[in-house]
């Protein structure tokens, strides 16, 4: 097959079937092409829970098929490819929260979406990176224990002096490769350029950015900006689909090793098996998990996340 007729064909069964298909930012252009939402993670549970498909297909990695089960329980949720996990979202177990909250008496925990249903579930509220710093200035709470990003959380702490902030050392490794010495590299191949990073970068990294934000951010800035030339300090997967989204502007990636392995193993073959029924895993968790996970999403929403 062909990429188009694996495309036309994927298309063809998730009409039949009535599937949903989810697309994160980082998978490729080729999946993009045959998703019904594309976007980050929680903009995509979203459109999953507003969806009239009994299916789900999450197209990214696992804490986010999750969290698509956890706000639509009833639906029938799959996993592009089984092994594909987030490092950040498994680099603390609940049973390790549980000792870390006791260090931390009187701390409100903030969960980066990056986390684990089961993490989720000893937390108070969830949060995205691009609501985090207006979420957090609403919390009645002086003190707050952001997990697991220490690199996210303190460009949010920079944002909200009036608060106590504590981390823990943990963050995107992807991300987290990325130095000031490429900066600098890239400011001096691309002097016109706009450089455009995610907070989870090093503190280093985003202070010499012109803009930080999330992947939806990023990709709105550039395409939205008088500007024709962007340096792009996030998964390179964004250089790819903003060049095909804005050809009269260039794009070039802050580091050649920002890449998730994890979002790449989702082949377009994968999507098809997924929708003809030889391929994904189905995601099943108990109720008492998903209701008490769901309890730091509903807080997120409250505070209007």
């Amino acid at each position: 097959m062909t990429t188009m007729e694996m495309q036309q064909e994927i298309l063809r069964i998730k009409r039949k079937k009535n599937i949903c298909i989810l697309a994160h930012a980082y998978q490729s252009q080729d999946i993009w092409e045959v998703a019904d939402y594309i976007g980050d993670s929680f903009g995509l549970c979203k459109n999953a829970q507003r969806s009239d498909a009994e299916t789900v297909l999450m197209c990214g990695v696992r804490f986010m098929a999750e969290t698509v089960k956890i706000l639509s329980p009833d639906k029938r949720v799959l996993l592009s490819h089984p092994d594909a996990g987030c490092p950040m979202a498994e680099q603390i177990s609940r049973e390790d929260l549980i000792e870390i909250k006791k260090q931390y008496p009187g701390h409100a925990v903030v969960a980066y979406i990056n986390t684990t249903a089961e993490l989720k579930t000893e937390c108070d509220v969830c949060v995205t990176s691009s609501s985090a710093p207006s979420i957090i200035r609403k919390m009645p709470e002086e003190k707050i224990l952001f997990i697991p990003d220490c690199n996210l959380g303190s460009w949010i702490a920079k944002q909200i002096p009036d608060k106590e902030f504590a981390f823990i050392h943990g963050g995107c490794p992807t991300h987290a490769r990325i130095t000031k010495e490429e900066v600098e590299a890239a400011r001096r191949a691309h002097p016109n350029a706009k450089l455009l990073v995610h907070p989870e970068c090093r503190p280093e990294v985003t202070a010499l950015a012109d803009f930080a934000g999330s992947t939806t951010e990023i990709m709105t800035y550039a395409q939205k900006s008088e500007a024709d030339e962007f340096i792009i300090g996030t998964e390179n997967s964004i250089v790819q689909h903003l060049q095909f989204s804005c050809l009269d502007k260039r794009f070039y990636p802050l580091s050649k090793t920002c890449i998730c392995q994890n979002m790449k193993a989702t082949t377009l073959a994968d999507v098809l098996h997924c929708v003809d029924g030889t391929g994904g895993e189905v995601i099943e968790m108990d109720a008492a998990t998903m209701d008490a996970a769901r309890r730091s999403i509903d807080a997120m929403l409250a505070y209007g996340g």
